[in-house]
């Protein structure tokens, strides 16, 4: 049941004890998962590792895994294929003066500091849940506003996910009358549920575990442009429907990789692994539907663009550009259309899912549940999410957020803070308002983070 960054942790406390010297530590995103409080610890820990001898390399976005750094490598200048390159490597005082760095633009000030310049007032009524008592909820009675960007923050294992998820989810599913829903940890009551229609839970779950599974399947823009394909005159010639050029019924993909473009090798007692398909080398096609093209591009070629380029390529194509804009409003323009799901993160997957509930959203007011939408995300992804955000607040929908990003509580317009602490230390509402209200409170540990950064855009 640990996540990533727990077993991490936990080496590291072994490590710690075991007064090793001379060894290169590599850690991937270690403050997943983490309040920023418990960061600072984290920071503290790997400095002591630094100062017994030993190397650490972090792969990291959080700002005070940054600020505490002796040396910071940015790759970039974009993301997937635009990538690859370093930008900058040097100390933090140069990389705040870098014209280059994307990340030092941020940490600088020069760009997204601000707060917003109004926030929305937490006035459209309350869903209001009682008698939360499931782990080590204390009887939570607590009232979300709705219509806004509702935070729910504190310090890790102050028991947010068991209310969000686990409390708050399973029990407006029940009340809503949704088929399937998770059973849920115990509650007295749930009121206020007239004023949403449905709710959606986007998780950090993957969308498939099979090549087969990918974004261009997952947001259903594959039957538009398999018909764009079967439109043209050399398809049409040969008789090749849109089925055709489908890799998931038989007639015009691969025989030997059954559409899947790898195979899988059984590896008994672990995971299988996928190596290309010898036949179509990883195309999921005949070779005879290989020679029907589009603008110059076949249906293997599409599959291989990012969402960006397929956006340029399909102009004209509306309901493609639609359905593409939505995974560029996400910050996935760089994931690749054919790319297999097994092979996105979490937060790829959660933002993936977003994109899909964008491109399908219903009429009526929906409320989303999302557990840490920018894990992974640099800054200027968290923008961009953020404008996502504000799109779906402005035709009438709520959000509720768990989120341990200062980026992110920053731009909030209503922040529940659990804690006090974790485990049995935690379970109940220590503070409860605008980022500025919680900044002032001094029994809020988010609040005493919030002042620091407030406190640094007025000052």
């Amino acid at each position: 049941t640990l996540s990533g960054g727990e077993s991490q942790r936990i080496n590291l406390s072994a490590s710690l004890g075991s007064n090793l010297t001379g060894s290169l530590y590599i850690l991937d995103e270690p403050s997943i998962g983490l309040h920023p409080r418990d960061t600072e610890r984290l920071i503290g820990v790997l400095k002591q590792l630094r100062d017994l001898g030993n190397t650490v390399i972090v792969v990291e976005h959080e700002e005070r895994f940054l600020r505490a750094a002796d040396r910071i490598v940015e790759i970039g200048p974009e993301a997937g294929q635009g990538g690859g390159h370093v930008v900058f490597n040097g100390n933090l005082a140069e990389m705040l003066t870098n014209e280059q760095s994307l990340t030092g633009s941020y940490l600088s000030g020069k760009r997204g500091s601000g707060k917003p310049s109004k926030r929305r007032p937490a006035d459209h009524g309350v869903l209001e849940l009682f008698g939360a008592s499931g782990r080590n909820l204390r009887h939570l009675d607590i009232a979300f506003p709705m219509g806004v960007l509702c935070l729910i923050t504190g310090p890790s294992g102050a028991g947010k996910s068991s209310l969000i998820q686990e409390t708050l989810y399973p029990a407006l599913c029940r009340k809503l009358g949704k088929e399937n829903g998770p059973r849920g940890l115990p509650c007295d009551k749930i009121l206020g549920t007239g004023q949403i229609d449905d709710v959606v839970m986007v998780d950090q779950s993957p969308i498939g575990r099979s090549p087969r599974s990918n974004p261009i399947t997952y947001l259903k823009i594959f039957d538009e442009i398999r018909g764009v394909f079967a439109d043209t005159v050399e398809a049409k010639t040969k008789n090749y429907t849109a089925g055709y050029f489908s890799f998931n019924v038989d007639g015009g993909r691969c025989n030997t990789c059954k559409g899947d473009g790898f195979i899988a090798i059984d590896m008994q007692f672990m995971a299988d692994m996928f190596i290309r398909c010898p036949q179509c080398r990883g195309t999921r096609y005949q070779s005879e539907i290989l020679e029907i093209t589009y603008r110059g591009k076949t249906i293997a070629d599409v599959l291989e663009m990012t969402a960006r380029e397929a956006f340029g390529f399909f102009r004209g194509r509306t309901k493609v550009q639609q359905r593409l804009k939505r995974l560029i409003d996400v910050g996935l323009d760089y994931v690749r259309l054919g790319q297999p799901a097994n092979t996105l993160s979490g937060g790829e997957s959660q933002r993936l899912k977003l994109a899909a509930y964008l491109s399908n959203v219903k009429r009526g007011r929906c409320l989303f549940l999302l557990d840490e939408p920018t894990t992974g995300l640099h800054f200027a992804d968290i923008v961009q999410l953020l404008d996502c955000f504000d799109a779906l607040l402005r035709t009438g929908h709520s959000l509720i957020v768990v989120e341990h990003n200062l980026q992110l509580m920053k731009a909030a317009d209503y922040i529940i803070d659990l804690g006090p602490g974790a485990a049995e230390r935690g379970g109940r509402v220590v503070a409860r308002g605008t980022p500025e209200e919680l900044a002032r409170n001094p029994e809020s540990a988010t609040g005493r983070f919030l002042a620091e950064i407030l406190d640094g855009e007025t000052g």
